[in-house]
């Protein structure tokens, strides 16, 4: 095991605890999907497994993806700090490279594999709304409003559905260059800009409390409030070592049990704290990123956790691509007879075949893509090599 220097949170050049989250993030979101049409709650399981478990595994996508937010405020920036010495030297056009790079291949071709699904008319793929069309879908895809025009036209399928996420993600990033080197003269002021845009979140929520249900969910502000508190905590952690061990520690059992509380005791948290609840996740999130900097727990973390860490390597990829096992799944299921009893069966299956699918888009797409990619643009960067033990290959596709 490669030795790893203080503070860094790294081993062999990746911090296992963001894998970790990113893992335990995309699982949720996949059991989210087949729990919408295989209620984990009318199953076997309710019998055996506590209410609180049952629950995560249901219905908590939503605040699985507000945890994807967090990370990729806090891993862009510090990538960025990283490659330019600070954010105040920021390269716009390298920035931007290495984010089309790492995007765009992906994004191009479910785009297109769902394009063509849709004109061949299958079922669970086809846009069917009346107000809905596939070119206003493909471009609302690919120019950063997909979730706009859901939120004034409804939902689309589920495998268009899913880049709602990607549209406030990117969007955010397009003005992040601007802000950055607007403000490099008052650094200070830029941090406390994107500090306020983090502790917004609460009143975002509350000032959409009677809009629609699908425009609380999809929303920009939300979103990017969840991704400005990343950017917070990676400013916070950049260029300083690590705190003495009790404050590590204590950072990081504090940001675990924040977590906790909101995943296992969401009924109590919500009853007491309203939409401040959103806020513990964020910044329990942000707490948690930090403390896996600063080394927390890095040894403990890779022993026993390489298969959950391998999806958060290919979160991004598993993300866009799981829809295309959830739908043949739950077909298959309803096939078999439907014994909702016996439905739980329907989800290891769905873990794994999501793994392996997110796995082959890796191979075949988002690796060989982002090399040629950024040879093209002439941007490079570090290797980024996956969990020990999950592939051969060594992707160069860091955020």
């Amino acid at each position: 095991m490669t030795n790893t220097p203080a503070g860094t949170g790294t081993l062999d050049g990746r911090n296992p605890g963001i894998d970790l989250v990113r893992g335990a993030s995309i699982l949720l979101v996949v059991s989210h999907h087949m729990a919408l049409r295989i209620p984990l709650a009318k199953t076997d399981l309710a019998g055996i497994v506590p209410l609180p478990l049952l629950r995560l595994f249901s219905w908590f996508g939503y605040e699985a993806v507000f945890l994807f937010f967090v990370v990729s405020g806090f891993l862009v920036t510090s990538h960025t700090i990283r490659r330019s010495g600070s954010l105040s030297t920021l390269d716009p056009r390298a920035f931007y490279a290495r984010r089309l790079a790492r995007i765009a291949p992906c994004l191009l071709a479910l785009v297109a594999v769902l394009s063509v699904l849709d004109l061949l008319g299958v079922p669970d793929y086809t846009i069917t709304r009346a107000d809905q069309t596939l070119p206003r879908a493909i471009v609302s895809a690919l120019t950063m409003h997909l979730n706009w025009y859901e939120g004034h036209t409804g939902y689309l399928p589920g495998g268009w559905d899913v880049l709602w996420s990607l549209s406030i993600e990117e969007l955010f990033y397009l003005g992040f260059p601007a802000l950055c080197l607007c403000l490099a003269s008052i650094p200070r002021l830029r941090t406390s800009l994107f500090a306020l845009l983090a502790l917004s979140l609460p009143f975002a929520l509350d000032a959409l409390a009677n809009a629609p249900e699908i425009w609380r969910e999809k929303a920009y502000l939300p979103g990017l409030a969840a991704i400005a508190t990343g950017v917070c905590a990676a400013v916070t952690v950049a260029g300083r070592p690590a705190p003495r061990a009790g404050i590590v520690n204590a950072t990081g059992c504090f940001a675990l049990l924040a977590l906790l509380a909101v995943f296992l005791g969401e009924h109590a948290l919500w009853s007491l704290l309203g939409n401040m609840t959103m806020l513990v996740l964020t910044l329990g999130c942000a707490l948690l990123l930090v403390a896996f900097q600063w080394g927390w727990g890095q040894h403990r973390l890779m022993h026993g956790t390489r298969w959950l860490r391998s999806y958060g390597f290919m979160s991004y990829e598993i993300y866009l691509t799981h829809m295309f096992v959830v739908f043949p799944l739950v077909g298959l299921f309803h096939l078999s007879g439907g014994a909702m009893r016996t439905g739980w069966l329907w989800f290891p299956p769905a873990f794994a075949l999501s793994w392996l699918l997110g796995r082959a888009t890796d191979r075949l797409v988002s690796t060989p893509a982002n090399r040629l990619l950024r040879r093209w643009l002439q941007v490079g960067a570090p290797p980024r090599t996956p969990p020990k033990g999950i592939a051969l290959w060594k992707p160069n596709r860091d955020a």
